[in-house]
């Protein structure tokens, strides 16, 4: 019995003294062949990144506005005395003459009987608004019509203080209407409105359409994209390119050597998400615009873009070859062709 217990203990040392001399053999493995077996240092993490080219362009300024289709010439016309309104000679939509009577007024009071007073029409054109009903007690500050010329038609939009100082007579706008998608009404800005409203902090300027057009009517709701200023060969970049720092903008270019260097760069206007560089970086250089979130001066990054274009240029020579062993024309291909060359365009 006492031999049996004997064994056993023996059995149980050798067994802790096993497991106590493994991890010490672990280590010793790891500290000869690094992780994974492999010898050296840490590796350099690769970030992955769009790049494109900085280039100079135009960029077109503008503003987009809602307005109002109206009479050039509008007129309301208001009683000479006050009374009841009894009756209306003209109608919405109806032409006048100046000087034709288009209502009359009962200036009589109880008690007093007077002879109607006609309303004349001050111009000649189209009644655009009757805003009184007959039987309606009117006064001479009330209007009992507008007249407007129909013929002549202007959009009125209003414009925030903040963008007034671009504002002159001359700019062009392309006008849009929701009944004809997909189609554009040129105008041109002939009045701006000296003053700045003190409510709205906005002021008023008319735009006359280039061209007579019969489905424009007044009293339609307008889309304006007014066309400003024009900034004139400008280094240009992707705004998303441009990372914000300490009230400070960079840049991060594309090195030979797959590293980025960043660049301090004064920012100018932004047009449809590209933004005008005043200084900082020259044209035809390539920078980081997608992925540049996480980056930092002179880390190592893998230019996705470049290999996507790489990768595209490969089908097109595999196409020429065919077409050379055969000695036929692949019309498929040179039409992808000129439809990428139109896209670059």
């Amino acid at each position: 019995m006492k031999k049996k217990y004997f064994l056993l203990i023996v059995a149980f040392v050798a067994a802790v003294v096993v497991v106590a001399l493994l991890p010490k053999s672990s280590k010793k493995a790891g500290a000869a062949g690094g992780w994974g077996g492999k010898s050296g240092g840490q590796t350099s993490t690769v970030f992955r990144v769009t790049s494109v080219l900085s280039e100079r362009k135009s960029l077109q300024s503008y503003l987009e506005v809602n307005g109002d289709v109206e009479a050039e010439d509008t007129v309301d016309v208001y009683p000479d005395i006050s009374g009841k309104l009894v009756s209306q000679s003209a109608h919405l939509g109806s032409k006048v003459s100046k000087g034709e009577v288009i209502a009359q007024i009962d200036p009589s009071t109880p008690g007093a009987t007077y002879a109607l007073s006609p309303v004349y029409a001050p111009i000649s054109g189209t009644i655009t608004s009757i805003p009184q009903s007959v039987g309606a007690t009117v006064s001479t500050s009330t209007s009992v019509a507008i007249i407007g010329d129909i013929g002549k038609l202007q959009v009125s939009v209003k414009i925030p203080e903040r963008d007034i100082a671009s504002l002159k007579v001359g700019l062009k706008a392309n006008v849009s209407f929701e009944a004809y998608p997909g189609v554009t009404f040129s105008a041109t800005v002939f009045r701006v409105s000296p003053l700045v409203d003190s409510t709205s902090r906005t002021k008023e300027v008319y735009l006359a359409f280039d061209k007579e057009d019969d489905r424009i009517n007044a009293g339609m709701f307008a889309k304006v994209k007014l066309f400003t200023t024009v900034t004139s060969n400008a280094v240009t970049v992707p705004d998303e390119a441009i990372v914000t720092n300490y009230d400070k903008q960079y840049v991060y270019v594309v090195n030979d050597d797959s590293t980025v260097t960043r660049a301090e760069v004064v920012k100018g206007v932004t047009v449809d998400g590209v933004t005008q560089l005043l200084s900082g970086l020259d044209e035809g250089k390539r920078i980081a615009f997608e992925g540049v979130s996480v980056l930092s001066d002179g880390v190592s990054v893998k230019d996705i873009s470049q290999k996507s274009a790489a990768s595209d240029a490969q089908p097109s020579a595999a196409a020429s070859a065919d077409v050379s062993a055969s000695g036929k024309k692949w019309s498929g291909s040179a039409d992808s062709s000129n439809q990428k060359a139109g896209g670059n365009e």
